[in-house]
């Protein structure tokens, strides 16, 4: 009987052999990789031509995952499969036509915001929320018809809010924490995850040190805890894990994630001017080999063991076959 897959639905790593390398002493079947923060359609045509090499490398230890189906392949040939994902919708740029070519590509997940108004939706950092534009309920419905699904993880909460209830399938914040456990900008207050999950959406976990409380130094206790207190509120059938890990990246690479094109002074986002770099990881969670660690301390917040397998990534893996296809 084949095992539950473990899967990750969102890292943006340094990738190296030495991390594809981790991925498989950790037993992680499939990750959801960013592959575009800022980038335009051609520059992040430019990041698939990069990893298509990195597939050739290291056929091995890793392959491309572009359905449900690969991570039971990633998993038969003890491989990582690899899903693509934007955390900004400007690799479409202007052009609703380019969602389906994004997704002919490979791409899965897309966000219609990160953290600023965009030509999509509002981002968690502005002011003001206007919810979803007028292009926005256009490009929601091709993502809809192409199944390339939404994505709110940087998105204000009317905008999330909207995006659940105008979109036909079922949407994700892929990592985030609930903001009453951890009151950051980024992190989700109740109506936000109870729209997303009753619409048969997903909510991914972030280990993400500012999205989580104490930071760096939350216990492993205190993070399964919140992960229990969530499954009591909506279920455990829409929760999973989102790491939000930013592996052996420099410090120069948070300030392109916060900054990109679209400023001239320094953005330190959920970070500060005494600490503008990436945050040390907790403890618990410093890389791919650790996810034993999560699992083990679900089983000890009082999960059953079909439950954390589904949070580890069952529960990702049905949302991937039900939602990564045509309508």
């Amino acid at each position: 009987m084949q095992r539950t897959p473990r899967i990750d639905n969102l890292q943006y790593a340094n990738w190296s052999e030495k991390i594809f390398r981790q991925m498989r002493e950790g037993g992680v079947d499939a990750v959801h990789v960013t592959i575009a923060y800022h980038e335009n359609f051609r520059e992040t045509v430019l990041n698939f031509e990069q990893w298509n090499r990195w597939f050739e490398q290291y056929p091995d230890l890793i392959m491309k995952g572009q359905w449900a189906s690969d991570v039971q392949v990633a998993q038969d040939t003890g491989r990582t499969a690899i899903f693509f994902g934007f955390q900004n919708p400007s690799p479409i740029e202007d052009d609703i036509g380019l969602v389906e070519i994004v997704h002919s590509l490979g791409a899965r997940f897309m966000q219609l915001t990160y953290n600023n108004q965009s030509l999509l939706a509002t981002g968690c950092y502005e002011d003001e929320d206007s919810g979803i534009t007028r292009m926005g309920k256009q490009v929601i419905k091709e993502m809809n018809r192409v199944g390339l699904v939404i994505d709110m993880s940087h998105s204000g909460d009317r905008s999330t809010i909207e995006a659940a209830d105008i979109s036909e399938r079922p949407i994700a914040i892929t990592h985030a924490n609930p903001y009453e456990w951890c009151p950051a900008l980024r992190n989700k207050k109740d109506d936000v995850i109870r729209a997303v999950t009753q619409n048969g959406g997903m909510l991914g976990f972030s280990v993400y040190p500012h999205h989580l409380k104490d930071k760096s130094d939350c216990t492993l206790e205190n993070f399964c805890g919140m992960i229990a207190r969530t499954a009591e509120k909506f279920g455990p059938d829409r929760l999973g894990i989102g790491t939000d890990l930013c592996q052996d990246h420099p410090d120069s690479v948070v300030e392109w994630m916060r900054v990109g094109r679209w400023s001239k002074q320094i953005d330190y986002g959920e970070g500060s001017a005494a600490a503008p770099g990436f945050p040390p990881m907790p403890y618990w969670f410093e890389d791919n080999r650790d996810f034993d660690n999560i699992e083990n301390g679900l089983r000890a917040a009082g999960f059953s063991p079909d439950e954390a397998a589904g949070i580890m990534g069952g529960n990702w893996h049905r949302f991937y076959a039900e939602n990564f296809g045509p309508k």
